[in-house]
């Protein structure tokens, strides 16, 4: 993490880099960290990670959290530029996603047009929770999305 003078701007990386440092030398999880301030544990790794703006209550309260610096704050409600690389990454656990994607996409655009019609889910009106599921041949990971449906309009 690199060490800002006054007449640097503090950027999201840089916020990022902190709250991940913060989060280390604490021992905390996403999951206690969301609870400390009210939101997802979905959402406040991704709000972490730069990918959304917390919400000005939920921006003090993660400086709060975290002791991260004031400054941080405006940085955290700052709306996000979503880029992230389009290569099919190598890491195995996201990777998979992609392949879920690539295999089943085309099934799930088949089934939510079939029972709402011509559109999406949304992933602004978004949600999910990822949970544990015990089994005798092996835990499951359980991941659940719930977004909003949205129309194709004809005009």
């Amino acid at each position: 993490m690199k060490d800002l003078t006054m007449t640097e701007v503090m950027t999201k990386e840089d916020v990022t880099a902190m709250i991940l440092s913060a989060k280390k030398e604490a021992g905390l999880t996403w999951e206690e960290i969301a609870t400390k301030i009210g939101m997802s544990p979905v959402w406040t790794h991704s709000a972490a990670m730069g990918m959304n703006a917390f919400p000005a209550e939920k921006a003090k309260l993660m400086v709060s959290v975290m002791g991260l610096p004031q400054e941080a704050e405006s940085v955290l409600t700052e709306s996000p530029t979503k880029i992230w690389e389009q290569a099919v990454p190598t890491d195995p656990c996201i990777y998979r996603f992609y392949e879920i994607v690539g295999v089943y996409g085309p099934t799930l655009k088949a089934l939510i047009q079939e029972k709402f019609g011509d559109g999406i889910m949304s992933a602004i009106d978004f949600d999910m929770t990822v949970t544990r599921v015990e089994n005798p041949k092996g835990d499951r990971v359980k991941v659940e999305m719930s977004g909003k449906y949205l129309g194709y309009n004809s005009w």
